[in-house]
C-alpha cells in the first residue's frame, strides 16, 4: 500500500514509531464471516459474468498537491494568495496582543520513497494561523435583495514567491550529486531552502529533511557522503532535523502536536543517542515549540483550577502532559479556538424576531425543528447525521434565507455541492434522501470550503475582508482540519452564525486535527443529533456499521451483493467484470457512474493495478498525454487533502484540460505527472464527501491491516443506489467493524477551549 497521506488511508498511522463469506445472490446482503448472505451463489449469479481471466496491472501517476496553473489565476493559486492575505490580517491583530506567542520554523514533507519525492506534492506553506482578536462589529445591514446579492471576488492579488533563481538549482544539483542523492530533487531544495540552499546543505546535510519525500536513513546516506567521517548519528544537527521530521510525519498522521514520551521513544529509535537534548535543541532554535496541559480530569473535563486558599506551591505540582508540535499546527489549533470562543460568547445579531424564527421552525418537522431553534439563538450549532439528515440543514438553510439572512452552505467537494444544491431547490418537497446531482446553478447558495475560501465560489468578502454573509453552514465538518478551520472562523463577521454539520462516523480529515469531533466531546454548543434514518438496504447496513455490527440486510433489489475472491488477480478480474458488464446490466447503473473504491494506491489491487485495468476496457489508448488520453476519468489533486474527480477533454501546449463537475481545469504539463492519477478507482479519503448511484469496494486479502470502522462506512456509505463488495478478507472484515475504532489523535483543541468558554 501506498503511504501518501493525502490520498490513502494509511494516512492516520499512530505517533512516529509506534470463516469466508458467501456470494449473495439476489436478494443478498452482508454480514460477517458466513453470514453475509442470504443463501450460497456463485458470483455469476450475484452480478459478474463468465469471463475469467486476471486483467493486468500498471501503475498511474503519483498524485500531489499543485497549483494548476494557467494563464488566468488558477483555483489553487487563488486558495495560496486568499491564504496569504487573510495571514497578514492575523498577524496585524496577533502583534496587538499583549503576549505574543512565539513562532518557529515551517517545516514541510510527506512520507514517501525518495525517488518518489520527485513527483510528491510540493505543497508549498500555508500560512501560520494565529491568534484572532475580535474586529469592531460591522454595521448592521438588511440582507441585499437576489438580484443584487455580492458576487464571487477574486482575491486582492499578492506577490507570489518566484521559483528558484538557474543558478541556485544549478549550485544545489553539484551538491546534491557529490552526496549522492537525486539531481532530480535540485529545484525542490532551492525552493525550500531559499538561494543559498547549496551552501546549508554543505554546513548540514540533514537539511535534505526539508525536501518532500526524504527520510532519516537517505539523508544519512548523503550526509555522510558530504561529510566523512565528521558525520555521526550524535551529531546535534542531525538530532534537530530529525525531530522536525517525525513531527512532521505526526501531523500527516492526523496529530497536532505529539506528547513529549512519544516523540522521545521515537527519535530513540531512529537512533538518535540522546534524544532529550535533541527536542531541546529543536526548541531553542525555532524549529518546534513545547506546550505543557494539565491532565484532564474525570469525563475529560480540564483538571480544576485551585480552591481559593490554595497555595501556589500546590498548584505547580499539578500533573501535566508536555506536548511538542510544529508551529503551524499548534498556532492554527489555538487561533481555531479563539474564533470558536468568540462565536460561542457573543450573541448572534439579531436577524429576524423571535416569533418568525419559531414560525420558521415550527413549519418544519422533527429534528430540523431543533435544528432551527438552536440556530437563532446561538453563534456555534453542531448537527450530526447521516447522508437523509441533510434534508435539515437544507431546511434551515431555506428557513433562515426566508428571513432576510446572507445564508451559504459548503461542502467538501464540488460532487456535494453539487448534491445539496440540488436538495436546496427540492427543500420545499417531501424527499427522503438527495438524487443524482446536476450541475449547481450561478444563483444557488452552495460552495465548496476551498472554493470559498478562495474568493472563487460564494459570496465574496465585505471592506473588512470577512465573509459577506450571516449565516454559513458548513457540511462533511469532519473533513475540517486544524488550518481550514481556523481560516473559515476568522473569515466570519461579528454576530454571524456558524453550523459544523456532518456525520461522526466517517473518516476523520486528511489534514491533522479532528476538529469536529473535538467540539463533540468538548459540548461548548447546541448538538442537534437527526433522527431521520438512511433509507432502504443500504442505510441499514451502513447505520449497523456505524454501532460496529456488520448485519445481514434483506436487499430483493440487488442493493447489495458480496462476491468472494480467492486471490488478487481474481479481485482485479471481477472488479472490471462488476463495472464494465454486470452493474449496468443487472442494475441499471452505465459504467461512467460507477466508483470503485479500495483501501490503498499500491499492491496487486490498489488504485493504480485497478485503474489500469479499467482504462484498458473501458478507454484504452496510448496514455500520450502524461499517460492519459481525452475520456480518461481521473482525480485531480490541486492541494493535499483534496480530490476532485472529472474526465480528461484533450490536451495542448497549456497543459491537460479536466472537466471536473462542469468546472474547466487546465493543469500545466510539469504539473500533471504530480497532480492528476486515474479515477475509475480511489481511495475512500478521496472518495469521503461524494456519492455515487453504484459503488464497487475491492477488498483483497493483503487489505485486512488497513481496514477500520470508519474506513468500512466510508466506503459502503458512498454508494446510492447500489454496493457490490469484491470481498477477500475473510473474518477481518467484522473484525475489522466490531473491534477496530478511528485511530486516535493527539490535539489540543479542547484544553484550549475550555479556558475560553463561559460556565465550563
Amino acid at each position: 500500500m501506498s503511504t501518501e497521506p493525502e490520498t490513502t488511508e494509511d494516512a492516520e498511522p499512530g505517533a512516529p514509531g509506534a470463516g469466508s463469506t458467501s456470494a449473495g445472490g439476489t436478494g443478498s446482503g452482508t454480514g460477517g464471516g458466513e453470514t453475509g448472505a442470504a443463501r450460497p451463489a456463485s458470483a455469476e449469479e450475484a452480478l459478474a459474468g463468465s469471463e475469467n481471466a486476471p486483467a493486468d496491472t500498471g501503475q498511474a501517476a503519483d498524485a500531489g498537491g499543485g497549483d494548476a496553473g494557467t494563464p488566468q489565476v488558477s483555483e489553487a493559486e487563488a486558495e495560496l494568495r486568499a491564504q496569504q492575505v487573510e495571514r497578514e490580517r492575523i498577524e496585524q491583530r496577533k502583534a496587538e496582543k499583549k503576549a505574543p506567542i512565539a513562532s518557529g520554523t515551517k517545516l514541510s514533507g510527506k512520507a514517501a520513497d525518495l525517488l518518489a519525492a520527485v513527483r510528491a506534492v510540493e505543497s508549498g506553506e500555508k500560512p501560520s494561523a494565529t491568534v484572532f482578536e475580535e474586529p469592531p462589529p460591522a454595521p448592521r445591514r438588511s440582507a441585499p435583495a437576489p438580484e443584487r446579492r455580492p458576487r464571487p471576488a477574486t482575491p486582492e492579488p499578492v506577490s507570489v514567491p518566484a521559483g528558484p533563481a538557474p543558478e541556485a538549482v544549478r549550485a544545489v544539483r553539484q551538491v546534491l550529486g557529490e552526496g549522492g542523492a537525486p539531481e532530480v530533487l535540485a529545484p525542490q531544495a532551492a525552493a525550500v531552502l531559499g538561494e543559498d540552499a547549496d551552501e546549508q546543505l554543505r554546513a548540514d546535510p540533514w537539511q535534505l529533511l526539508r525536501i518532500a519525500g526524504v527520510r532519516p536513513e537517505q539523508a544519512d546516506g548523503f550526509a555522510r557522503a558530504l561529510l566523512g567521517d565528521e558525520c555521526g548519528p550524535d551529531d546535534a544537527r542531525r538530532g534537530r532535523a530529525v525531530t522536525g521530521w517525525l513531527l512532521e510525519q505526526a501531523a500527516l498522521a492526523g496529530h497536532t502536536v505529539l506528547e513529549m514520551p512519544a516523540l522521545l521513544a521515537a527519535l530513540a529509535q531512529r537512533g538518535v543517542p540522546e534524544p532529550d537534548s535533541a527536542v531541546q535543541d529543536a526548541i531553542a532554535e525555532g524549529e518546534a515549540l513545547v506546550f505543557q496541559d494539565a491532565l484532564e480530569g474525570e469525563a475529560g473535563a480540564p483538571a480544576p483550577a485551585p480552591a481559593d486558599g490554595e497555595g501556589a506551591e500546590e498548584d505547580e505540582e499539578r500533573p501535566v502532559r508536555v506536548l511538542v508540535g510544529l508551529e503551524r499546527y499548534a498556532m492554527a489549533e489555538e487561533s481555531l479556538a479563539d474564533g470558536l470562543a468568540r462565536l460561542v460568547n457573543s450573541a448572534p445579531k439579531q436577524d429576524g424576531s423571535a416569533e418568525e424564527w419559531e414560525r420558521a421552525a415550527a413549519a418544519a418537522q422533527g429534528s430540523a425543528a431543533e435544528l432551527i431553534r438552536a440556530v437563532a439563538g446561538q453563534g456555534l450549532v453542531l448537527h450530526t447525521g447521516g447522508e437523509a439528515s441533510q434534508a435539515e440543514p437544507a431546511a434551515l438553510l431555506t428557513a433562515a434565507r426566508s428571513l432576510g439572512l446572507r445564508a451559504w452552505a459548503a461542502t467538501h467537494g464540488p460532487i456535494g455541492r453539487n448534491r445539496f444544491a440540488a436538495l436546496l431547490r427540492r427543500s420545499g418537497q417531501a424527499v427522503d434522501a438527495p438524487g443524482q446531482a446536476e450541475e449547481v446553478p450561478a444563483d444557488s447558495p452552495v460552495a465548496t470550503v476551498s472554493g470559498l475560501i478562495a474568493g472563487l465560489e460564494g459570496p465574496g468578502r465585505d471592506t473588512d475582508g470577512a465573509l459577506d454573509l450571516d449565516l454559513l453552514v458548513v457540511l462533511d465538518a469532519p473533513q475540517l482540519d486544524v488550518e481550514t478551520a481556523a481560516l473559515l472562523t476568522e473569515s466570519l463577521p461579528d454576530g454571524a452564525r456558524l453550523v459544523l454539520a456532518g456525520d461522526p462516523a466517517v473518516l476523520w480529515s486528511a489534514g491533522p486535527g479532528r476538529v469536529f469531533a473535538d467540539l463533540l466531546a468538548a459540548r461548548i454548543c447546541p448538538q442537534v443529533a437527526s433522527r431521520r434514518p438512511d433509507p432502504g438496504p443500504l442505510g441499514e447496513l451502513v447505520s449497523g456499521i456505524g454501532i460496529g455490527e456488520l448485519n445481514q440486510v434483506e436487499a430483493p433489489g440487488k442493493e447489495v451483493v458480496i462476491v468472494p475472491v480467492r486471490d488478487a488477480g481474481e479481485a482485479v478480474h471481477r472488479t472490471v467484470q462488476l463495472v464494465v458488464d454486470s452493474v449496468p446490466r443487472a442494475i441499471g447503473v452505465p459504467a461512467e457512474e460507477t466508483q470503485v473504491i479500495t483501501p490503498g494506491h499500491g499492491g496487486a489491487v490498489g488504485t493504480r493495478a485497478l485503474n489500469a485495468a479499467l482504462k484498458e476496457r473501458l478507454n484504452p489508448g496510448p496514455g500520450r498525454f502524461g499517460g492519459f488520453d481525452p475520456g480518461d476519468r481521473i482525480v485531480h489533486s490541486p492541494a493535499p487533502g483534496r480530490a476532485l474527480p472529472g474526465r480528461v477533454v484533450t490536451a495542448d501546449a497549456e497543459g491537460l484540460h479536466l472537466s471536473c463537475e462542469g468546472e474547466t481545469v487546465v493543469v500545466p504539463k510539469e504539473r500533471v505527472e504530480q497532480s492528476v492519477r486515474h479515477g475509475w478507482a480511489l481511495t475512500a479519503h478521496q472518495a469521503v464527501g461524494s456519492r455515487w448511484p453504484a459503488v464497487v469496494v475491492v477488498l483483497p486479502g493483503d487489505a485486512a491491516q488497513a481496514l477500520s470502522r470508519p474506513w468500512v462506512y466510508t466506503a459502503f456509505g458512498r454508494a446510492d443506489r447500489h454496493l457490490s463488495v469484491v470481498h477477500g478478507v475473510e473474518q477481518a472484515l467484522p473484525r475489522a467493524v466490531a473491534e477496530v475504532p478511528a485511530k486516535p489523535r493527539t490535539t489540543r483543541l479542547p484544553v484550549l477551549l475550555a479556558p475560553q468558554i463561559s460556565g465550563t
